[in-house]
């Protein structure tokens, strides 16, 4: 069966449909995780160049959604043995198959963004006057 039949027969059944938005929503959830996938989209990285990259992390959340990520098969953890240990976390294959989706996100990102941006100069055109 062809993806898009497959993606076509789920959203005729719509527990399917709702259950397969719940996984997925539940393995992106929070603030921090859709910032860790997309750095982690440019390549290998080790934990201190995840915190550099994502602004206004903690170390201790940094940690905590790693282990989420790696638990839900997104990411995966490499540990060296060198002194001091080396740690680095890259995506997974089914983790790199996220960029259509931030990519469609930031789309519409920017579309709706242009658009609220848009109204909000209305609005205050509208008061001003």
């Amino acid at each position: 069966m062809s993806r898009i039949s497959q993606l076509e027969s789920v959203k005729k059944c719509s527990g399917e449909f709702v259950l397969a938005i719940n996984d997925t929503m539940n393995v992106l959830n929070g603030k921090w995780k859709l910032p860790i996938i997309g750095s982690l989209l440019y390549g290998k990285k080790r934990f201190k160049e995840l915190e550099r990259e994502i602004p206004k992390i903690t170390p201790r959340m940094l940690s905590k959604e790693l282990k989420d990520l790696e638990v839900n098969g997104i990411v995966t953890r490499t540990v060296y043995n060198t002194i001091p240990v080396t740690v680095e976390y890259e995506l997974t294959e089914s983790g790199n198959t996220l960029n259509t989706v931030l990519d469609a996100m930031i789309a519409w990102g920017l579309q709706h963004r242009k658009m609220v941006i848009g109204k909000k100069e209305k609005v205050a055109e509208t008061v001003s006057v």
